[in-house]
């Protein structure tokens, strides 16, 4: 997949009515910035760490500012940063230049979008949610996240003096910021309502267990900013409570809006029809390659899962093994040092069969499916070891725009392991790959249906049930729940594991083509390490600089 006609079409379109807009205020008044002309590279680099300074939001009373006024007051600015990205001429940069150019246009227009239409702030009582216990598997947290969090992941515990001051600091900012919610949050979207105050509530709980940390609870300073936010964050879970009675409204965003996302914000060049066609297509395609291999296994015993601690460890220790050995003695990428300390931080632990999930279900009969998708952690100790070379690739992009890069390769490569021999040793797992693929398509799918108002978010999670086999997704709501939530929140987020597979597969299509028209040999390995290099950037961009094409 390319970078389509479709997204240059809508950059041309963009880019006219930025010159237009310039005019017309140009003609308003004498003092409007003249916007100048640029072609050096250097430039887009200061713009992008000017227009990352501006994103973050001002503070009010200690805490990031999300009012109104706040952001009609900065967006005269904001404009001034949009016109600033168009009027830098491109012309004659390589590849790899022209797409950092694409990621700061994105950006901006997520910022954009945000103010005009999803308004995070306004519409999803879950934005305030502060404090953080984990690690997102992904660059930045998955969903829309507000600038003042708490990471307690970041913190270990005892506290230095330093981490100390720290951890003071980032709880003093939840109390104005739940007073400020109360203020700021004037949406009607039900769904993102009701369930949005359940992580609110759970704010509760991590924030009582962390007063029983080791020097936190003798800390006088500590526990009274901790009181502190607890009862403000249970005050706002009552106002909410209150609230929601009231709430009426649909939460999705509307096709339009969503095609209009997909392309100008995460660079994914499809439409809300075409993600459709792509879900239902893969989703038909995983439960008759799930039917077939069944087929094919049926003389075979039946996978038999860890009952006891010390199985799960023996068979998580063996599988970790497994999976590293494999892609290095199969040159299927460049295994790093960091590789398995990455994977082994995350390898799970035993869960009794009455209390798995859909995805703890297969990791106890073989883990290595989900470990393959785990890639997400080679892929983060690789920001964390060899930050890109580019200033504005080495960090995460905002907005989850990422999506389509780490959880459409996450994803993708559950089955090209597969479809390279991981589990020649075992076929029946193979069945559990197919398992996997079948649910991520029908619960993108459902997300789908509900941003375009077409199904509540709890129908579109029958769809996520209904069609996925075996009824592993019936087993424990509470996921259920987490991930259409967590996709209602953020648009084209539920169909990037499989969109996103797509689109990676496409661009290896692309990749062996031109290694085939050039008489050259296409590598796995080559292109693993390739892929990897150029950061973790939609895919489509990826694309363009492997390919060179657009």
């Amino acid at each position: 997949m390319k970078i389509t006609s479709a997204i240059l079409i809508l950059l041309t379109t963009f880019i006219i009515s930025c010159e237009v807009d310039k005019k017309e205020k140009t003609n308003e008044t004498e003092t409007s910035t003249v916007t100048f002309t640029s072609n050096d590279y250097s430039d887009l680099v200061t713009l992008f760490k000017e227009w990352r300074i501006f994103e973050k939001p001002p503070v009010l009373e200690g805490a990031p500012d999300y009012t109104v006024e706040s952001f009609e007051k900065r967006w005269p600015r904001f404009k001034e940063l949009q016109s600033s990205i168009v009027a830098i001429d491109t012309t004659n940069w390589p590849v790899e230049n022209k797409v950092d150019w694409m990621i700061v246009w994105a950006e901006m227009n997520g910022y954009d979008f945000n103010h005009r239409i999803l308004k995070p702030w306004a519409r999803d009582p879950a934005f305030y949610k502060s404090v953080w216990s984990y690690r997102s598997d992904v660059p930045a947290h998955e969903g829309p996240t507000h600038h003042g969090t708490t990471e307690l992941w970041t913190y270990d515990f005892p506290l230095s003096e330093e981490a100390r001051r720290s951890l003071l600091a980032d709880l003093g900012k939840i109390t104005p910021l739940n007073t400020q919610a109360k203020k700021n949050l004037t949406g009607n979207a039900r769904d993102l309502w009701v369930t949005g105050i359940r992580d609110i509530q759970n704010q509760s709980i991590v924030l009582k267990e962390l007063k029983e940390q080791t020097n936190v609870k003798d800390d006088a300073a500590l526990v009274a900013v901790i009181d502190k936010a607890i009862t403000s964050t249970n005050d706002l879970v009552s106002w909410l409570h209150n609230e929601s009675t009231s709430k009426t409204g649909a939460s999705g965003i509307g096709k339009d809006n969503y095609t209009w996302y997909l392309q100008n914000v995460h660079l994914v060049p499809l439409t809300w029809d075409d993600e459709v066609m792509i879900l239902k297509r893969e989703l038909a395609r995983a439960w008759t390659s799930l039917k077939f291999e069944e087929h094919r296994n049926r003389n075979l015993p039946e996978l038999v899962d860890a009952n006891s601690p010390e199985a799960y460890d023996k068979m998580a220790d063996a599988s970790a093994k497994s999976l590293i050995n494999f892609l290095d003695q199969q040159d299927i990428v460049t295994v790093k040092p960091y590789f398995d300390s990455a994977l082994r931080a995350h390898l799970g632990e035993y869960v009794p069969k009455e209390k798995r999930n859909f995805f703890l279900i297969g990791e106890h009969f073989d883990p290595r499916p989900l470990y393959s998708h785990f890639y997400h952690w080679f892929e983060l100790a690789r920001m964390d070891t060899e930050p890109h070379k580019s200033e504005i690739r080495k960090g995460p992009l905002l907005y989850n725009i990422f999506d389509s890069r780490n959880e459409g390769t996450a994803t993708a490569v559950e089955e090209m392991f597969m479809q390279a021999g991981l589990y020649d040793d075992s076929p029946r797992t193979k069945e559990i790959v197919y398992i996997m693929i079948a649910q991520r398509a029908a619960r993108g799918l459902g997300s789908l249906y509900a941003h375009a108002n077409e199904m509540t978010m709890e129908e579109a999670g029958g769809i996520h049930s209904e069609y996925t086999p075996r009824g592993w997704m019936k087993t424990e709501k509470e996921l259920l729940i987490f991930e259409q939530h967590l996709y209602l929140r953020q648009p084209g987020y539920g169909t990037s594991y499989i969109t996103g597979k797509y689109l990676l597969e496409n661009t290896l299509a692309d990749y062996a083509r031109l290694q085939e028209l050039e008489s050259k040999p296409f590598v796995v390995k080559n292109f693993f390490d390739e892929l990897n290099s150029i950061g973790n950037i939609p895919i489509s961009l990826a694309n363009w600089q492997m390919t060179g094409s657009k």
